[in-house]
């Protein structure tokens, strides 16, 4: 995850820019997805949506931009209105770092274009650094989401998909779980050896993901 930690004071109005626009389509997925399978209560709240307004948080964007981690207004869900709850409730979960992942694709794919057809090249120099910039931070920042989404620690992602693969019989330790989630969230992320060895190592696996993006779209493009 990016914040003012991680980034330069001259790029904070494209990492915001970024953000508003990652976590817009990540929880707009969430709530199209819900609303495809079934369940209109992400469309009765208006959250079916592209207006980062209605799914914008703000005490958690300031969090992401000054501390590197934040959320944004939790979709409303209700399971009991698919036919499969715990099926379609991982697709619904899922959709939104999915999406995150879709977005640093597209963006690899465009630096691509730009770098085969010498688009920036064209450019004034301004105009160039800045799109050069946007597609980087789109990039980076949407990989980050994508694995941080899925760590398995509530109110994540990756601890909803959790939930509804185990067992039934296991929820009773997963609450368990859940009392000291928040703690364990929070050393991982504000202790500096903890995030050395547990935290930045995963958010490394954001290399592989590029190393695997750019196969096919060397691929395509000839390069």
């Amino acid at each position: 995850m990016g914040g003012l930690l991680f980034y330069d004071w001259s790029t904070l109005p494209f990492v915001i820019l970024v953000l508003v626009l990652s976590f817009t389509i990540h929880e707009f997925a969430h709530a199209y997805s819900a609303y495809k399978l079934g369940d209109s209560t992400a469309y009765q709240f208006g959250r079916v949506s592209l207006n980062p307004m209605v799914h914008l948080d703000l005490f958690g964007t300031i969090m992401l931009l000054i501390a590197g981690f934040g959320w944004a207004k939790p979709v409303p869900v209700n399971r009991g209105n698919f036919k499969s709850p715990r099926l379609m409730g991982i697709i619904v979960t899922a959709a939104g770092p999915i999406s995150n992942l879709i977005l640093a694709f597209i963006s690899l794919f465009v630096v691509a274009l730009f770098q085969k057809y010498g688009w920036i090249k064209g450019m004034d120099k301004g105009t160039g650094d800045a799109i050069s910039l946007f597609l980087e931070l789109m990039l980076t920042i949407n990989i980050r989401l994508f694995l941080f989404n899925l760590i398995p620690i509530p109110p994540l992602d990756g601890y909803r998909i959790i939930q509804d693969v185990v067992n039934l019989r296991y929820s009773e330790s997963l609450l368990k779980f859940e009392q000291w989630a928040s703690v364990i969230f929070l050393l991982v992320v504000f202790v500096a050896p903890l995030r050395r060895v547990t935290l930045d190592p995963y958010l490394g696996l954001g290399y592989d993901i590029l190393r695997l993006f750019s196969r096919p779209i060397a691929w395509i493009l000839g390069m």
